[in-house]
């Protein structure tokens, strides 16, 4: 069989959809279309709902361990936080104060003190005795 003659036994109409052209009109279709959009929007609403009941199944059991081990949440420890420092800076003229870092301030001269010493330790001893003066 010849491609020439498959196509005058019917395919011409298949061909012509696949091509582009016109399409069975089918009476139902906006029916069909608003049940199945229905359909789908029906499906999305029992998932988001199922979800939403996971969810706040996790949170009781989130609370509870909190509960049970005096855990808070992100959210109420930054609350107390920000509640501390305004009580603190209440009454105040400035902005509140930065909070010295661990390392710094009176542990560098400490430090210094003990290069020094170090250093010391190795001069000479004519050196030594000048640099303990």
């Amino acid at each position: 069989m010849s491609f020439s003659h498959v196509l005058s036994l019917g395919a011409t109409k298949d061909m012509g959809k696949m091509l582009g052209g016109d399409e069975e009109k089918d009476p139902d279709a906006a029916k069909k279309e608003e049940e199945r959009q229905e359909a789908l929007r029906q499906e999305e609403e029992e998932r988001k709902a199922k979800y939403a009941k996971m969810e706040a199944e996790r949170e009781v059991m989130r609370q509870g361990i909190r509960d049970k081990y005096g855990i808070k949440k992100k959210e109420e420890r930054e609350a107390e936080a920000q509640a501390a420092l305004e009580a603190n800076a209440e009454g105040s003229l400035t902005r509140p104060k930065k909070a010295i870092p661990p390392g710094c301030g009176e542990e560098e001269e400490e430090e210094e003190e003990s290069i020094l010493d170090t250093v010391i330790k190795y001069l000479p001893g004519p050196l030594q005795d000048m640099f303990k003066k």
